[in-house]
């Protein structure tokens, strides 16, 4: 392949050098940011053998290239145009611009709630491992299989600790994430997570339990003012509000205090207030706030039943078009660290239908459409949309051709039905598509099975269908 022609074409047809902004590249993609994307020439991308699809989303251009190749075209681009590799978070900096205020909003939790995906997804999976060995009645009769192999006990502890960890300890997690991504220092924002989770205070976990029994809450006794000393473990909005009053106010103090005496006043003042606002105010608001936001949320599914997922699983994949499915992790970190009251995530069931279902309708476009190139693309993406990676399935494939999407939402939309009627939820987060069983509940792994095979059976056949009909015949081609 030669990439200095493909570099060049590509440069053509987004309108040239004078029209990029920014560029960097992730492990498959060409991120860009335009100054006009209406000077894209999409029918002359679609038709370069390299590319494998494009989509717009939060201000970058993206145009799907693969691994081990995107980096090669990358720069002989980079080469081409004169511009300077810009980091992926410069990128990210330049698009936001873009963006209205709903999308920034989408944008910030993204930032913050990406990068502690992996110590969540981790303790989750973890999870999901004890549940399988403690779980009674999943191998053996009435018995869990540490019951009968109890020389299994001590690992099925270790786990257990394990997995709760990122999620007792969230608040360090999210207050680091969030002081980064708010301008301040993300150490303080972590030391404010460990002040919120302190092993003096009385566990959040416990504190419900202690309001219903009428136990005694401990509290500081300061100039009249009763403040409870209770944690935050397992909170999201807590820590998320109190780590941008943190950065505020250590960028406010950075302003205002000597440089002389800045590295010893501004952490102090920063975290004393910070956390002496949480405790009184901040803390005790939000974590009502936060229960309220998730009793709603689960009430609202256990009480749109079948409707619901079906209405839910049509919209999710338009969602992840808008780039809006991004805000539902801040969710579903929240259900899924209060799961003793909530019992999990219902999102991720929904997520894994609409993955798989993108799946089922890519490969059904492999079966129908001639063109080769769409074909090796239809293959290869479906595949990995059934994994739970959906992009290039989705971008490559479905939307191009149009009826493969509708195919798929269909597809979702029967799944989603058929698991949030059954009640199936997540009780950690996963790749979200056939591996994903064990992120779910072991009570329900059945239910899940069948509900990706609904999915999948009927996003085929609505795409099959479709593709039969003359407005969609030629594009089969």
């Amino acid at each position: 392949m030669n990439y200095k022609k493909e570099a060049q074409n590509i440069t053509e047809a987004i309108g040239g050098k004078d029209n990029i902004e920014a560029i960097a590249h992730c492990a498959t993609r060409l991120r860009i940011v335009l100054k006009d994307e209406g000077q894209v020439n999409e029918d002359k991308l679609n038709q370069m053998d390299v590319v494998k699809g494009t989509f717009s989303t939060g201000g970058q251009y993206q145009i799907i290239i693969g691994s081990g190749t995107v980096n090669k075209v990358f720069a002989e681009m980079e080469a081409l145009t004169g511009l300077e590799a810009s980091t992926n978070s410069e990128v990210k900096d330049q698009s936001s611009k873009k963006l209205n205020p709903i999308q920034q909003f989408v944008k910030m939790l993204s930032d913050i709630f990406v990068p502690i995906i992996p110590a969540i997804v981790a303790g989750g999976l973890l999870m999901g491992i004890n549940n399988i060995l403690t779980a009674k009645g999943l191998f053996y009769d009435q018995s869990s299989f540490i019951d009968v192999h109890d020389q299994f006990a001590g690992l099925a502890g270790m786990i257990n600790i394990f997995a709760n960890a990122p999620f007792v300890f969230l608040p360090v997690l999210i207050g680091f994430s969030a002081a980064k991504r708010f301008g301040g220092n993300a150490f303080l924002g972590a030391a404010l997570g460990m002040i919120l989770v302190h092993p003096d205070l009385m566990n959040g976990y416990d504190y419900p339990k202690a309001l219903v029994n009428g136990d005694k809450i401990p509290t500081w006794e300061l100039f009249g003012l009763s403040i409870k000393m209770v944690g935050y473990q397992g909170q999201v909005l807590p820590i998320l509000v109190a780590s941008y009053i943190l950065a505020k106010l250590e960028l406010g103090f950075r302003k205002v205090i000597p440089s002389t005496l800045d590295n010893l006043l501004t952490p102090l003042l920063s975290l004393f207030f910070t956390a002496f606002v949480t405790f009184l105010v901040v803390g005790p608001v939000t974590r009502t706030a936060g229960y309220f936001l998730s009793d709603g949320l689960t009430w609202l599914y256990e009480s749109g039943g079948a409707i619901g997922g079906l209405l839910f699983g049509l919209l999710y994949g338009p969602i992840v078009i808008t780039g809006m499915h991004h805000s539902f992790i801040a969710i579903e970190t929240t259900l899924i660290a209060d799961q003793a009251n909530t019992g999990g995530s219902f999102i991720f069931p929904i997520a894994a239908m609409s993955n798989v279902a993108q799946g089922a309708a890519t490969l059904a476009a492999f079966f129908i459409v001639k063109n080769k190139k769409m074909k090796g693309t239809a293959s290869a993406a479906g595949i990995s949309a059934l994994l739970g990676i959906t992009e290039p399935a989705m971008f490559g494939v479905n939307l191009k051709l149009r009826y493969p999407f509708i195919g798929a939402i269909v597809g979702s939309g029967a799944g989603s039905c058929f698991v949030a009627a059954t009640k199936v939820k997540a009780i950690a987060l996963g790749t979200a598509g056939l591996p994903g069983f064990i992120s779910i509940a072991t009570g329900s792994w059945l239910n899940y099975i069948i509900g990706m095979a609904i999915a999948i059976v009927v996003a085929f056949i609505v795409t099959i269908g479709l593709s039969r009909r003359k407005v969609y015949r030629e594009e089969s081609l």
